[in-house]
C-alpha cells in the first residue's frame, strides 16, 4: 500500500471515533495561543516600557510558574476530572492576561506584570489532555494510541509554528495588546468547546492512592531525558537569532527557525502513519543526536543563512519521533489515574531544559561565537542519548493500572 493511501486511512480511522473531532477542534483553538503568549508579552511590555530586559524577565517568570504550578493543576485534574478543573484554571489564566494587559495599557507599577503573567501558569496542559482523552479512548490499541500521539506531537509543532507568527501579524498591524488578547480570547473559546466534549473525557480517580509518577520505574530517567531535549529547543532558538544577527540579517530568525518546526510537523505525521514495532527511543534518540549536528556543520562551513535552513529542516525530522516515542513511554509506565500529572511533569522538563539551554546557548554565542554555540544543542542531544542509554530509559515497560500494578 502506497504511504500516502496508510497515511491518509490510519488518521481517518483515527477521527472517526465519536466525539473526536469536535474535542480535537477545542483543543488545537486553545493550544494555538501557547504559541503567542510569549511574542505578544515582549512585544507589548518591551513597546510600552522600552525595556527588553524587563519583557524577558516578566516571560521567564512565567515560565517557571508554569512549571512549578503545572504538575499541581495536572494532578486536581487527575483527581476531579478535566473539565470541572481545566475550565476555571483556564478562566484564571485568562484573567492574568487580561490583567496584564491593562497594567501595560495604564501604566502601572512593573511588579504588577510580573503578578498578573504569573497568573497565566494556571492554564493546564492542554497537549496533556487531549493525550489522557486518547489514551482513554485507545488503550487497548498501541498501534492507534501511537497515531494519535503522533498527531498531538505535529500539532504541538504546528501550533508552535503558527502562533508567534500570528502574535507578530496582530501586534505589529493593530495594536501592541491585539496578539494578547486575541490570544485569550481563543484560549478561552477553545477550552469552553473542548471541555463541553464529556462523551470523551476520562473519569475521575478522586478515591485512588495511586503513588507518584516520579516514584514510577523508569521514569525519572525519561524526564532526564526531556529536560535534555528541551535544553536542545532553547539553544537551537537563541543560537539561531544570534547566528542570523550576525549575518545581518535578524529579522528572517523566525522563518529559519520555523523550517525546523515543519520538518518536525511533517515528520511526526508521517511517522504516525508507520508502524511502532522495532522503533524504540534509543534508535530517536540517536537519529536525533546525529541531525543535531548538522545546523554546526552547516553554520561553520558554509556560513550561509540558507544552508543553515536546509540543516535546520533537516535536523528537526529528528524532534517529532523522539517525542512520540518518548511520551508513549511516560504513558506506559505512568498509573493510570495519574496520567496527566505524568505528562505535565514532562512539560515541566522540557520547561526547565529549555531555560537551561536558552541561558547556556545565549552565553556561548556572546562569549565564543554564534558559529561554536551550535555545539550546545548538539551537545544536548548528546546527553539525552547517553542518559537513555546508561539508564535504559527505552525499554519498553508493561501498562499501569490505576494503582499501579503492571498488567500485560
Amino acid at each position: 500500500m502506497p504511504p500516502l493511501i496508510s497515511a491518509t486511512r490510519a488518521y481517518r480511522r483515527l477521527f472517526s471515533l465519536p466525539g473526536s473531532r469536535a474535542f480535537t477542534t477545542g483543543n488545537l483553538l486553545a493550544r494555538l495561543p501557547m504559541g503567542m503568549f510569549s511574542v505578544s508579552a515582549v512585544v507589548m511590555i518591551a513597546g510600552s516600557r522600552g525595556s527588553y530586559a524587563l519583557a524577558g524577565a516578566v516571560t521567564a517568570t512565567g515560565l517557571a510558574a508554569t512549571a512549578l504550578a503545572g504538575p499541581w493543576i495536572a494532578r486536581l485534574v487527575d483527581r476531579h476530572g478535566q473539565a470541572r478543573i481545566a475550565v476555571p484554571a483556564t478562566l484564571l489564566s485568562v484573567l492574568g492576561s487580561l490583567a496584564l494587559l491593562l497594567c501595560v495599557r495604564y501604566g502601572a507599577p512593573d511588579w504588577t506584570l510580573f503578578a498578573a503573567y504569573a497568573a497565566t501558569a494556571a492554564t493546564p496542559n492542554i497537549g496533556g489532555l487531549s493525550r489522557a482523552r486518547w489514551a482513554h479512548l485507545l488503550g487497548d490499541d498501541p498501534g492507534a494510541l501511537h497515531t494519535a500521539n503522533s498527531f498531538e506531537q505535529a500539532a504541538d509543532e504546528l501550533c508552535f509554528m503558527l502562533g508567534p507568527v500570528l502574535a507578530s501579524f496582530l501586534t505589529g498591524t493593530f495594536f501592541p495588546e491585539a496578539g494578547t488578547l486575541t490570544g485569550a480570547v481563543l484560549l478561552c473559546a477553545g477550552m469552553l468547546l473542548f471541555a463541553a466534549q464529556r462523551a470523551t473525557e476520562p473519569p475521575p480517580r478522586a478515591g485512588s492512592r495511586a503513588r507518584s509518577p516520579l516514584r514510577s520505574p523508569g521514569l525519572p530517567p525519561l524526564l532526564v531525558c526531556f529536560t535534555a531535549t528541551g535544553a536542545v529547543f532553547g539553544s537551537m532558538e537563541v543560537v539561531t537569532i544570534a547566528y542570523a544577527d550576525a549575518l545581518g540579517h535578524r529579522a528572517a530568525a523566525g522563518a529559519v527557525l520555523a523550517l525546523q518546526a515543519t520538518g518536525s510537523c511533517v515528520a511526526g505525521l508521517v511517522f504516525g502513519a508507520m508502524k511502532p514495532a522495532g522503533v524504540r527511543l534509543g534508535h530517536c534518540l540517536a537519529g536525533m543526536a546525529a541531525l543535531m549536528t548538522l545546523p554546526w556543520a552547516a553554520a561553520g562551513t558554509a556560513g550561509s543563512l540558507w544552508a543553515l535552513a536546509g540543516a535546520l529542516l533537516v535536523a528537526g525530522m529528528a524532534t517529532a519521533p523522539t517525542m512520540v516515542t518518548a511520551m508513549t513511554l511516560v504513558q506506559r509506565r505512568t498509573p493510570a489515574d495519574r496520567l496527566n500529572e505524568g505528562m505535565s511533569l514532562v512539560v515541566t522538563g522540557l520547561l526547565t531544559g529549555i531555560a537551561c539551554g536558552s541561558a547556556l546557548g545565549g552565553w556561548a554565542a556572546e562569549h565564543l561565537s554564534p558559529t561554536a554555540a551550535y555545539a550546545v544543542p548538539a551537545s544536548a542531544a548528546a546527553l539525552a542519548l547517553g542518559v537513555g542509554t546508561l539508564t535504559g530509559a527505552d525499554r519498553v515497560p508493561p501498562r499501569r493500572e490505576a494503582d499501579g500494578t503492571a498488567v500485560a
